[in-house]
């Protein structure tokens, strides 16, 4: 049975959200043009025949982002996902290990890969592995010189009695302020992302049922 004809009979009975851990390594990896990228998924609670399947975001995440299916490896050989190339690419191995290496990389296989399972009644995705192909490396910032930094001192303004002491209170204030108001940012980016994400599976699954 072809690959989305499989997913399509299984993810009738799939959710969105699992709770077995599918852990892949690295979470991000820059490389350039033409080199060769291995990405590894690996689980301790799956059955070593359970099926890993391996899905790419090409775009960063958005309201119109959705999941592509490349391969899976199944009886010695892998099998793929509608114009994938075999050439380039290639899985291999039965849980709790599962590899995926891409060949003469290009920027357009720059995206997010994620290592999938099909469970019951859940579909559960890996953590995600961020893969950045770049024609040149950003190059290294050149090493300084160590200096002793200087301690800040709150100076004493001699003027009227009460100005003589200069407190720093304000600054320390305001500083803190400007931290939680970086906290709250971050986190409101972090549900809206998430969601993002969450709308992408949906289309997954929709994908499937046409």
């Amino acid at each position: 049975m072809q690959a989305r004809l499989w997913l399509l009979l299984a993810a009738q009975l799939a959710a969105l959200h699992g709770s077995l851990a599918l852990v892949q390594t690295p979470a991000f990896l820059m490389v350039q043009t033409n080199q060769m990228v291995t990405l590894s998924c690996k689980t301790q609670t799956s059955p070593s025949n359970t099926r890993i399947y391996w899905l790419r975001l090409r775009q960063a995440l958005s309201a119109n982002s959705h999941y592509e299916f490349l391969a899976y490896w199944e009886s010695k050989k892998t099998v793929y996902g509608k114009e994938v190339d075999s050439e380039k690419l290639t899985v291999h191995g039965n849980p709790p290990q599962n590899v995926l290496t891409l060949q003469n990389v290009k920027p357009a296989d720059s995206g997010v890969y994620f290592c999938m399972i099909i469970g019951i009644p859940n579909l559960i995705f890996g953590t995600g592995t961020q893969l950045s192909v770049v024609d040149v490396l950003p190059t290294s910032p050149q090493p300084t010189k160590k200096t002793s930094p200087k301690k800040k001192v709150c100076h004493q303004v001699p003027t009227r009695v009460t100005q003589k002491r200069l407190s720093c209170a304000p600054l320390i204030l305001g500083l803190l302020a400007a931290g939680v108001l970086i906290l709250l940012v971050s986190l409101g980016v972090a549900i809206h992302l998430r969601c993002l994400q969450r709308r992408a599976r949906l289309r997954l699954l929709k994908q499937f049922y046409k």
